[in-house]
This record gives structure tokens, sequence and C-alpha cells, in this order.
């Protein structure tokens, strides 16, 4: 896949993350929020909770799980940690979430992922 393609493909996995979210009952804040290390695709929250997400899709649902390692969850987490203030609100948690993404399957939504 070229670069672009890889782009475009992204894009459209963060949309569709967004519409399931959505339909789900969640605000969404940010759409790939940067940080200085590193960038959350998005950012959501329900009462209580604010969940940064990494949304990762594959075009065949069995790559899905080498989608994610521990080392992308680390730069989420770090991202999360850089950008906290800015969305949480007394008594909220924090979550770091996975969004799996592929053709012709269900969303798998990983909530809680990554524990520092």
């Amino acid at each position: 896949m070229t670069r672009r393609a890889a782009e475009r493909a992204g894009r459209d996995a963060e949309a569709a993350a967004t519409a399931y979210f959505l339909a789900r009952g969640w605000s969404v804040l940010a759409v790939r929020r940067r940080t200085p290390v590193g960038e959350i695709d998005l950012v959501i929250r329900r009462p209580g909770l604010v969940a940064c997400v990494e949304v990762k899709w594959r075009r065949q649902a069995r790559r899905l799980g080498e989608a994610i390692d521990e080392r992308r969850l680390m730069r989420v987490a770090a991202a999360a940690e850089a950008v906290a203030a800015e969305y949480l609100q007394p008594g909220d948690d924090l979550s770091i979430d996975v969004l799996l993404l592929s053709p012709d399957t269900v969303p798998q939504h990983l909530a809680n992922v990554w524990q520092p």
C-alpha cells in the first residue's frame, strides 16, 4: 500500500471509529490529537470516563492481532498523559482503548488495554 493510500485508509478508519462511538453514546472530543510525544487517534468521553483510542484497520481480519503492540500503546499512553488535564474533569477516569476494524467484521472495542 502506498503512503497516500495508507493515509486515506487511516482517515477512513478514524471516520468509521467516530461513527461507531457516537452511535454508542460517546462524545468525540478530538480526532488525531497531536502532542509532542505522539498522536491520539480519538479522544472520547462518556460520563465519568475519558478514553484515548488507538484505531487500527486491517484489510484482513486475521491480521488484526498484529495491529497493536506494546510500543504503540506506550506512545498513546504518553500522549494521553500529556493532554489529560485538557480533557479530564474532577472524578473522571482515563482509559487507553483500541478499536480494531476490518471489512465485513464487527468492530472490536478493547477497553482499558494499558495500565501504566
